[in-house]
């Protein structure tokens, strides 16, 4: 098991569309030779499933022509482990379960915040600010999603966690988020969590001006090389989460994290500046 039904789910909708491709069946011959309906195929190779049937997946290798006894096992391997659920399944009303897939079998994450303390080292106090934002929410709704943003901090503390790489800009740290008091402890955090060996938190000092993270946050998640697995680029929005998965463009967007990284303060000032902000909030 990968433990991640939903990392599964991906690799086996994107390894069905490959096959098919490769043999060269359009969707609506590839539908004709599985007696289903073109629309289906499209909407497990966008990964629009929920439980992949074995039997399904099964039929379509033969139809596909994946002779390789060892691909056809990895691929019903996959479809198995994607009818699973994760942890996380219990929370897909308030986190998208997609997200925490991903980030559940990331063997590196590299994440720019602008105006929030990324989400995977946040407290739960200024989680708690954060959902209340200044707007009307129901209580019982934003304990369920601190409950849930506390459950999801367990991919920085598997047995082997990501290396997590986090580029804060200091517009986030001054920002007193929920108040002073609750910045102090939002920052201390900081400070220890960034002795964790697999994680590097670097602050994007005011003083830099325009650099690579103008454009806003994002997060590229990478897989081991073992798991065959590319990477992805998650986006947030007020309009939900999107993912690039492009080649190119998430290409683009490692780069453009290691010119951040390039333009922030290193890990050792980076610290310093935290414990001075610390000081600060007395």
């Amino acid at each position: 098991m990968t433990g991640s039904p939903a990392w599964a789910r991906k690799q086996l909708a994107d390894a069905l569309k490959e096959a098919r491709e490769r043999c060269g069946l359009s969707i609506k011959d590839a539908a004709k030779a599985l007696a289903v309906d073109s629309s289906k195929i499209s909407r497990i190779e966008n990964n629009d499933w929920k439980l992949p049937s074995l039997r399904y997946v099964d039929d379509a290798l033969t139809v596909y022509q994946v002779t390789d006894p060892k691909r056809r096992e990895q691929l019903l391997i996959w479809a198995e482990e994607g009818r699973q659920k994760g942890w996380w399944e219990e929370y897909r009303d308030v986190l998208d379960p997609t997200l925490l897939g991903y980030e559940a079998e990331a063997s590196a994450i590299r994440t720019y915040e602008a105006l929030l303390v990324p989400g995977l080292l946040q407290t739960p106090a200024y989680a708690e600010a954060v959902f209340r934002g200044g707007q009307a929410v129901d209580d019982g709704l934003i304990a369920r999603r601190i409950e849930a943003r506390l459950a999801r901090k367990r991919t920085l503390e598997r047995d082997t966690p990501p290396s997590f790489y986090a580029v804060i800009d200091e517009a986030a740290l001054r920002k007193h988020v929920g108040g002073p008091e609750v910045m102090r402890e939002q920052i201390q955090h900081l400070v220890t969590m960034a002795d964790r060996p697999n994680i590097i938190i670097q602050i994007m000092p005011d003083a830099v001006g325009a650099h690579a993270g103008m454009s806003g946050p994002f997060t590229v998640l990478e897989y081991s090389t073992s798991s065959g697995a590319p990477a992805v680029v998650h986006l947030e929005t007020a309009a939900g989460d999107f993912y690039v998965e492009e080649r190119d463009a998430v290409e683009r967007y490692g780069r453009r994290h290691g010119h951040l990284c390039g333009s922030a303060l290193d890990a050792t000032v980076s610290a310093r500046y935290l414990w001075d902000l610390v000081g600060q909030l007395k």
